[in-house]
């Protein structure tokens, strides 16, 4: 199958080539880049490493650049598109294996699992307060939307083409509750949804949003869950929720 990563960047020069260099059979993959404006040189180091490279003309924000991310590949013609942070949280050598849940037609969408136990995510450098969030705001997710993911707030996911063009992702937060509705998007059109194990790493070159974002960004995930239970159970529809126009 034609499979694609994409990578949505700001300021990774000094995680990106660790990040690249590491994802097996990399030439098997389309690797797309999005330069979300940064005032570093990623976008130069993108260029040497032989990714397609894409740069805003102003920052979009997460959301924002995802979006441009999916479309580039979807252009591209890709059936499986991997999104891969290019700061080195997350292991990329798993990803074949989430290719490959895909393709053989266990799940539509795969996420990396970085909470397989309280003692490895805190010794990985994980914040207890992201890590007491983290459990807290899935445990609140997957009760409301019926699943039992390991986490909701990966950023290291994997998506059958069928996917990006069902949801209708376009119309989503340009910030990083993006992640949120989209996953929501997925369950409300009933696509199977499944995690793998991927080790914690947080580290002072990789990016991570502070406390007040965190707050907001948490804040915002509660109320996307809210908008999702009025939806599925008939009391308020949301646009959010609605099919793709053909």
């Amino acid at each position: 199958m034609k499979n694609a990563i994409v990578m949505p960047a700001y300021n990774a020069e000094k995680t990106l080539e660790t990040t690249v260099n590491n994802i097996p059979g990399r030439e098997k993959y389309d690797l797309i880049l999005v330069d979300d404006c940064s005032t570093d040189d990623t976008l130069a180091i993108a260029k040497r490493l032989g990714l397609e490279t894409y740069k805003t003309e102003k920052n979009l924000g997460y959301g924002g650049n995802q979006k441009l991310c999916y479309k580039k590949a979807l252009e591209k013609g890709a059936e499986i598109v991997i999104m891969l942070h290019p700061d080195y949280q997350y292991e990329p050598k798993v990803i074949p294996l989430m290719a490959g849940i895909i393709e053989q037609g266990v799940c539509d969408v795969v996420l990396g699992n970085r909470i397989r136990t309280r003692r490895e995510a805190l010794e990985g450098g994980m914040p207890v307060y992201k890590y007491v969030s983290n459990r807290f705001l899935t445990a609140a997710e997957n009760v409301i939307a019926g699943q039992n993911l390991g986490e909701w707030h990966s950023g290291l996911r994997a998506y059958s083409s069928r996917v990006l063009k069902t949801i209708n992702w376009e119309t989503n937060s340009d910030d990083f509750v993006f992640d949120t509705q989209f996953l929501f998007q997925c369950v409300n059109a009933g696509f199977r949804i499944g995690d793998i194990p991927v080790p914690v790493k947080y580290f002072e070159e990789a990016s991570s949003i502070n406390f007040s974002r965190s707050l907001k960004y948490g804040l915002s995930t509660l109320g996307v869950a809210g908008r999702y239970f009025l939806h599925s159970s008939g009391l308020l529809k949301s646009a959010l929720f609605e099919a793709k126009e053909k």
